[in-house]
């Protein structure tokens, strides 16, 4: 009983100290969703890198020996090294940074665009691609990003040299996503989450299927969700399945006086006709902002435990 009460303690105790680390987090939280998201090529991709590199800057915190004055440099470092890490473990080439003396004068006015910067990530090495971002778009000195991607301020002029002329002459299009077709169980889920009915939409969950709100909670069987996020039932909105960034998602849906507003933005794996996985992006207030800008839709900023407004 007292390693019960002591584990629970710590769980209270853990979560009251990364509410406090979020809230100091918020402050640079869209541009180190955005570095990301340009870093890696993709929303969905630099999505996962945030949250990888939150996760690990909390974890991080306790190895320390010194006070974290620059927090913006640290998440970004963070950030940075995580993604050249991911490279090198997919045997990706990362790349170095050849050195040249001048300083890198200021070119990033309209050339600096999202397109232009999405696919920057097919013409750039990552160590490259990396340190053109944080120079040009996220205003950090060179010796700042030398230290962040292991190199001179002399590469880094290079690099960010280099790439502006790869931005003067890009040529790019947008590419048409393939015609995608809704699995059954999906359309199983849909109706039982849109009727309201909680033991038709469990039904279609495995045994020991995972439940996780990113960044906030998660639930490892039916009867955990039971037990947790469902146990006040559906949230009586509605879901409808989208495209989005070439994914396929359920949006959930909150009806208001001026028109429907993004609730949640879910992702699902089916195997052997069940669902074995199920993601949430409810507490993603970067992701759900950018879906709601992509479709033209409204984000709902209250709705409990979440304000964003």
């Amino acid at each position: 009983m007292r390693n019960d009460i002591i584990e629970n303690e710590l769980v209270q105790s853990t979560r009251k100290v990364k509410n406090e680390f979020d809230a100091i987090v918020s402050t640079y939280s869209q541009d180190l969703w955005s570095f990301c998201k340009y870093l890696t090529g993709s929303p969905w991709d630099g999505e996962d890198l945030f949250q990888e590199t939150l996760l690990k800057s909390f974890g991080l915190l306790p190895l320390r020996w010194s006070e974290i004055t620059d927090k913006k440099y640290y998440l970004f470092r963070i950030a940075t090294n995580s993604w050249l890490d991911q490279c090198k473990k997919r045997k990706r080439e990362v790349g170095t940074l050849d050195s040249v003396q001048e300083e890198a004068t200021d070119s990033s006015d309209s050339l600096i665009i999202e397109e232009i910067l999405l696919v920057m990530e097919s013409v750039l090495t990552p160590k490259q691609l990396a340190t053109f971002l944080l120079f040009d778009v996220f205003q950090f000195s060179a010796d700042e990003i030398a230290g962040m991607v292991h190199s001179t301020p002399g590469g880094v002029y290079a690099a960010v040299q280099r790439a502006r002329r790869k931005v003067k002459t890009l040529d790019y299009e947008n590419k048409k996503s393939p015609k995608h077709v809704t699995n059954p169980v999906i359309k199983e889920y849909l109706k039982a989450f849109n009727n309201g009915d909680l033991t038709g939409l469990l039904s279609l969950f495995s045994e020991n299927a995972d439940n996780e709100a990113f960044l906030g909670f998660q639930e490892y069987s039916k009867g955990e969700m039971l037990k947790g996020s469902l146990r006040f039932g559906l949230p009586g909105h509605y879901a409808k399945e989208f495209i989005l960034w070439g994914r396929p998602v359920i949006i959930v849906l909150a009806d208001q006086e001026h028109g429907p507003e993004i609730h949640d933005i879910q992702i699902q794996e089916v195997e052997n006709n069940k669902i074995v996985s199920h993601k949430s992006y409810f507490f993603r207030k970067e992701l759900i902002f950018a879906a709601a800008k992509e479709l033209g839709m409204s984000a709902q900023l209250v709705k409990p435990p979440v304000n964003w407004s």
